[in-house]
């Protein structure tokens, strides 16, 4: 069986082993699409917190199901995809609904191997039907599923203005899900190809560049003087991290889906006098899985939208570096292990 595995930081190689056969209570997957994540290029670059090498990434995933040890009601040869993160289902957060930020947390391609391979075996409780949706659209269910996550934590209300921080994969399905969820959707970026993909593509209303010298201006004339009821981070990076605690209205809602290495640094007069939520959101829920789900049927997410560069499985190792280059245009790069 042919995978790739990162190395080091910046290294890649492909790599021959067994096929994983089936043990109890699993179930094999053979891999047809996987989607390059920015878990995937911050792990390539060295930059991924809970991560270690040598590591096979790799968890937005679709493929067909080969076999499988206790898993009722699914069948062999049907497209699946999976919840990446599998959890231990006895510690606090487990006891409490909260799986996905279980105490001794697994996520696929993270803290155990991915599936940038052929086949890969995953707990059968974590399979999730493919409801009819094609292998691409399986492939971003869990990037999609991180937004809809992250809405969910900050309780997002009709009408309501959401900026979303970082309009990369991740913040552009954050922002749907706002959407979706009935608020007035304000993106921001440093990348104003990215601005121009968010109004053109997917219908948000207000952009603002990350960039420009007057951005909390921006916000006051966009919300009437009141500034974002919700604040969302997508992007992973300290300096917008710290800058974004600026753009919160009062009583408003921080959530942080981006993840860094470093410290947080913000006034705490200033966020005290706001009475201000600060959350984090991590991974998600079979619930979020199964509601990108129902949107994609519904039609209110296309997500071949956010499919910008396909790749044979092959030809990964070659082209992964230059997906880090923000001029390569990369919103989603789909490998594509066979037709």
């Amino acid at each position: 069986m042919k995978s790739l595995v990162c190395t080091t930081p910046g290294m890649l190689a492909y790599t021959e082993g067994e096929k994983p056969g089936l043990t109890k209570g699993s179930a094999l997957i053979r891999i047809k699409r996987i989607g390059i994540c920015g878990t995937d290029l911050h792990a390539f670059e060295g930059t991924q917190p809970y991560f270690t090498y040598p590591r096979v990434l790799g968890h937005e995933l679709a493929g067909e199901l080969v076999d499988f040890d206790d898993a009722p009601g699914f069948s062999k040869g049907e497209a699946v995809t999976f919840v990446p993160y599998f959890n231990c289902g006895h510690c606090v957060a487990c006891r409490t609904g909260k799986p996905n930020c279980c105490t001794r947390l697994q996520v696929c391609g993270v803290h155990i191997d991915g599936g940038m391979a052929e086949y890969i075996s995953v707990p059968s409780a974590a399979l999730v039907h493919g409801a009819g949706l094609s292998y691409d659209a399986l492939a971003l269910v869990e990037p999609l599923a991180i937004g809809a996550h992250g809405v969910r934590r900050a309780a997002v209300k009709t009408g309501e203005f959401v900026l979303v921080v970082g309009a990369g994969p991740i913040g552009l399905g954050t922002m749907e899900f706002a959407r979706i969820a009935g608020a007035s959707v304000i993106a921001m970026d440093i990348n104003e190809a990215r601005l121009e993909f968010c109004k053109e593509k997917l219908g948000i209303p207000h952009t603002v560049y990350a960039g420009a010298p007057d951005v909390e201006a921006q916000l006051q004339r966009i919300t009437d003087g009141d500034m974002p009821t919700v604040v969302i981070d997508a992007t992973g990076n300290q300096r917008a991290i710290n800058n974004a605690f600026r753009y919160m209205a009062h009583g408003a809602r921080y959530v942080l889906i981006g993840l860094q290495k470093g410290d947080i640094c913000f006034s705490h007069p200033e966020f005290h006098k706001r009475e201000a939520t600060l959350m984090s959101s991590r991974n998600a829920t079979r619930d979020d899985f199964e509601h990108v789900i129902a949107s994609m049927k519904k039609g209110l997410i296309d997500p071949t939208t956010y499919i910008t560069h396909r790749v044979s499985f092959d030809d990964v190792a070659g082209e992964f570096e230059g997906w880090l280059n923000p001029e390569s245009g990369v919103i989603k790069v789909m490998v594509q292990m066979d037709s």
